[in-house]
């Protein structure tokens, strides 16, 4: 099954990276098997520095910024119990990894990775429609390489109506930076 949450890793110079990311996990949480493009700065900091924090969280403010490139400034974090990274001080649950192997052979690399610690900070509020809205929103924005623009605008209005019917401020400010992200970045005639 395919978890969605974020991922934070660390470049050779120490700067954090958030991406939101839904790697491949079984339900006792163990082992994750990531899929980062080679393009990505998660892929190269892995790459690099084979460790890192999956986090669990309902914070889709936060998943649609890091989809689109734009958590700044980074939101609270503090040190991982047992890798050299970070913990997002907001996230419901959290599993510290590390890697065991990586395949770059083609565009998607795949990342197992081991969990060698997990923490717990708060209980999972939930997700109603427009967070799931958002959810996919964000997904479709970090496609748009791969998706004719057109149909990825077609995606949004869809998903617009449940962020208009349920969304509280959070959800519909998430919606309206992955419209605009998606408006500006999209390529034309696709």
């Amino acid at each position: 099954m395919i978890l969605e949450g974020v991922v934070t890793s660390v470049d050779p110079s120490g700067r954090i990276n958030v991406a939101p990311m839904g790697p491949i996990v079984e339900p006792d949480m163990q082992r994750l098997i990531l899929r980062p493009f080679r393009t990505s700065r998660t892929y190269q900091n892995l790459k690099q520095h084979p460790q890192g924090v999956f986090h669990v969280t309902d914070d889709v403010l936060l998943l649609a910024c890091g989809a689109i490139g734009r958590v700044e400034p980074l939101p609270d974090l503090f040190p991982a119990s047992v890798v050299q990274g970070q913990v997002l001080a907001g996230a419901c649950r959290w599993y510290e990894f590390v890697v065991e192997s990586l395949d770059d052979a083609s565009e998607r690399t795949r990342i197992e990775a081991r969990v060698v610690h997990t923490g717990r900070l708060r209980d999972f509020f939930g997700f109603n429609r427009a967070k799931h809205a958002v959810l996919e929103a964000a997904i479709l924005a970090t496609r748009l390489h791969l998706i004719p623009r057109d149909e990825v605008l077609r995606e949004f209005e869809r998903l617009q109506i449940p962020v208009e019917k349920t969304a509280g401020p959070d959800e519909r400010q998430a919606f309206e930076l992955l419209r605009e992200y998606v408006e500006a970045n999209a390529p034309r005639g696709t």
